[in-house]
């Protein structure tokens, strides 16, 4: 996209004229830290229905607004992929639950499917009843393992009717529908759920929803349609928040949180007042758009002054910042027994004034470029540089910030490096020690980190890019219809780190490598024979069949030869 192109050009420029200057003072990465985490910490790794599942229509399971967005032909998705059989992980239970025992996790964090359980989004409507029994078997199976699940509520799949009828999220009946449908799930599976998650990043739900249109529902409703999108979820989460402590959490004994998405904002000149503030105001778009009101009350100021400021001089009679009633903000706060943070990568941050008349829209209320370093790790994919010391800072924000709430880290990994061997993902490797020796110095800090998940169990749709990108522990054949599972070198790395809970020593550390590294030139050779393997059981599907019948037909003509001839 061209704005990414411009920003990297000035960028070069700006590395010239004042990263010299600037940058003295810059978070280098510290010396590696050797050492453990508490005990008892929660490791694990995440997926979401939608990427997944995939039996899209089956088993009574309803459209959600991601199947009507695939389905549309229009070019939304890259290769017009759709997620209709995705990991096919609807019939692939008990396999992925080997390979999650394999990993040693100790928790599982996956999302419902909305429109599995209730195929219209209403309760009232009708229950299907063989969506609550899969789930319902998942968690049981789960259980059996050991392995704990965590389970969000809402990954972005809203059933499609209440689109089509309501407007989805724009509409503020959603808050009760999603109420009502919180309360199933408490109902049916809370008696075995400890750990609930009410929307996932819902930041990117909105502002890639209802504001640049390149996720479902798609719409470009600039300015205005992702602060009313969010306004509503942020008060569905509260409305499940209270029907769980009020209804359910004596009996249950559980804990609700949401689960926030951030990368981390770092100025661009440490020493200049205004790119310190263009950095925080990042991180209160961003990270306080969402926690600011359940930790405090209400949106953060500088969005209510921002927001409010430029929606007057566009001659508007109000913010299109939504206001919360001193009922609500009161309603809204305390609501979250912890605090789910994702967080991928990081930039840095200066300030860029866009003139009110450009129209109103997320970027201009921001008033901020975010630009990256050439220097930084390239992952392959456009967005994902590895800087693992952002997120240590990060933590330490979310600890002040908010009054060092228990926090989960619900999303954290590495893409799929481009022309890469596919299963040695070293780089993969690289950015799983440095985050998470990131997170054990958060711990030293004083951060209370309670679990790691790091994203995700397997390769799976990655929403408008399809299966361009690959995050997962284990590589899926797409191209073969069951959908074969291969662990990447990452898959023995993460094994020995959640073992010995950190990182014990610089000599037993390079040899998980080592380690890894030799295990996954095996493995490639088994990738590189599924080709055959293939092409095996296609001969052994058709070929011994028609044999067969064709044995069957050969002996009958030659018994009734041999009949007539004695006769």
């Amino acid at each position: 996209m061209k704005p990414v192109q411009v920003v990297t050009l000035w960028w070069v420029l700006l590395l010239v004229s004042r990263l010299g200057a600037a940058r003295k003072g810059s978070p280098e990465e510290a010396s590696f830290y050797y050492g453990t985490f508490p005990l008892g910490f929660s490791w694990g790794v995440g997926s979401s229905a939608f990427q997944t599942e995939g039996a899209w229509d089956q088993d009574g399971k309803g459209p959600s607004i991601w199947d009507a967005f695939t389905h549309s032909g229009k070019g939304k998705v890259l290769g017009d992929e759709t997620a209709d059989v995705a990991c096919d992980g609807y019939y692939k239970v008990q396999e992925d639950i080997i390979l999650l025992r394999e990993l040693r996790v100790s928790h599982y964090r996956f999302s419902l499917s909305w429109p599995r359980l209730l195929p219209t989004g209403v309760r009232a409507d009708k229950v299907n009843k063989r969506g609550i029994k899969f789930y319902s078997d998942f968690i049981d199976a789960l259980l059996k393992s050991n392995i704990t699940p965590i389970v969000t509520l809402h990954h972005w799949d809203l059933p499609q009717l209440l689109q089509v009828k309501y407007g989805g999220w724009q509409n503020g009946s959603m808050v009760n529908y999603f109420g009502d449908y919180a309360d199933l799930c408490f109902e049916a599976f809370g008696d075995r759920v400890k750990h609930w998650i009410t929307f996932s990043d819902p930041r990117t739900m909105a502002e890639k929803g209802f504001e640049t249109g390149h996720h479902a529902p798609g719409l470009q409703l600039h300015g205005t349609g992702l602060y009313r999108a969010a306004h509503h979820i942020i008060k569905a989460h509260a409305q499940a928040w209270h029907s769980y402590n009020s209804t359910w959490r004596a009996k249950q004994r559980g804990l609700v949180g949401i689960s926030l998405n951030c990368d981390w904002g770092e100025p661009v000149d440490v020493s200049s007042p205004k790119d310190i503030e263009a950095a925080e105001r990042y991180l209160q778009f961003c990270l306080g758009w969402f926690a600011n009101p359940i930790y405090a009350g209400d949106y953060p100021q500088v969005m209510k002054e921002r927001i409010g400021k430029k929606s007057v001089e566009q001659g508007l009679d109000m913010s299109r910042l939504p206001v919360f009633s001193l009922q609500e903000k009161s309603y809204i706060k305390g609501t979250s027994d912890f605090l789910g943070l994702g967080h991928f990568t990081t930039r840095y941050i200066t300030e860029r004034n866009y003139p009110s008349r450009q129209g109103p829209s997320y970027q201009n209320d921001r008033d901020l470029v975010e630009l990256v370093d050439p220097n930084w790790p390239d992952l392959g994919s456009k967005w994902l540089y590895s800087v693992p010391w952002g997120f240590r800072r990060l933590l330490h924000f979310a600890q002040t910030q908010y009054g060092n709430p228990p926090i989960y880290v619900t999303e954290n990994g590495a893409s799929q490096k481009l022309h890469c061997t596919q299963l040695c993902d070293e780089w993969r490797i690289q950015y799983l020690k440095g985050y998470i020796n990131e997170m054990l110095k958060a711990i030293k800090d004083g951060a209370n980190i309670k679990g790691y998940t790091s994203w995700s169990l397997l390769d799976k749709f990655e929403w408008e890019k399809g299966y361009s990108d690959r995050y997962g522990f284990y590589y899926v054949e797409f191209n073969n219809r069951n959908k074969p599972r291969y662990p990447k070198a990452s898959v023995q790395y993460y094994q020995k780190i959640i073992t010995a809970n950190g990182f014990p020593n610089p000599r037993e550390v390079e040899s998980w490598y080592l380690k890894a590294l030799e295990t996954c030139s095996i493995n490639n050779q088994m990738l590189a024979a599924e080709p055959l393997l293939s092409h095996m059981q296609m001969v052994t599907e058709i070929v011994v069949p028609t044999v067969c019948t064709l044995c069957v037909l050969i002996s009958a003509v030659l018994l009734m030869l041999l009949l007539r001839s004695q006769s």
